[in-house]
């Protein structure tokens, strides 16, 4: 398990494609009777707007790091185990991811808020208008993603909180570091 993650950590083009994937299958089992090849290709052309956000995100990510995916790859495993960097290049680069994500993810609970009332409109507007098969589906899995959102963004929150105020212990005095600096302006 730990070699796929690795591998989709470095290879952002294989988690596109397994998440254009996941979701063209999930599309043919709520609507069956379509081309395969057809549905892969709307949903590969709905997601453009995505997947510039995320290569967006993973570059200003890697600058963070300093620059190399291994960097941000071996940063992110250090944070997902809660290790503190001991290389003082290593944990300015920790102090400025954990700074980026915290400051990206601050609105997050506004973010469930409207994630939740989008895919309830979602599920009542299929279930106005489709099948059974279709509603029941979707409210299948608007409380299976909407659950899984919750609890993965209070763990990464709780790891990077976790992060940060084991940085801050290690900072010599008289230094600032982008977390820091974050928080006050905060």
């Amino acid at each position: 398990m730990k070699r796929i993650r690795d591998f989709l950590a470095r290879h952002l083009w294989a988690q596109i494609a397994l998440s254009i994937l996941a979701a063209s299958v999930l599309v043919m089992l709520l609507y069956p009777g379509r081309s395969f090849g057809t549905v892969v290709l709307r949903t590969a052309i709905m997601s453009i707007g995505g997947v510039c956000i995320v290569v967006i995100a993973r570059r200003k990510e890697k600058r963070a790091a300093g620059g190399k995916t291994n960097d941000l790859v071996s940063l992110d495993q250090k944070l997902r185990k809660g290790d503190v960097p001991q290389d003082p290049r290593e944990q300015s680069a920790m102090r400025d991811l954990v700074a980026q994500r915290l400051h990206r993810t601050r609105h997050r609970v506004a973010a469930l808020i409207f994630l939740g009332a989008l895919f309830t409109a979602v599920t009542v507007g299929t279930a106005l208008t489709q099948g059974p098969r279709q509603t029941i589906g979707l409210s299948v899995l608007s409380v299976a993603f909407i659950g899984w959102m919750i609890y993965y963004s209070n763990l990464q929150n709780r790891r990077l909180l976790t992060m940060r105020a084991a940085l801050e212990d290690r900072v010599p005095s008289g230094a600032t570091s982008g977390a820091s600096s974050l928080r006050a302006s905060e």
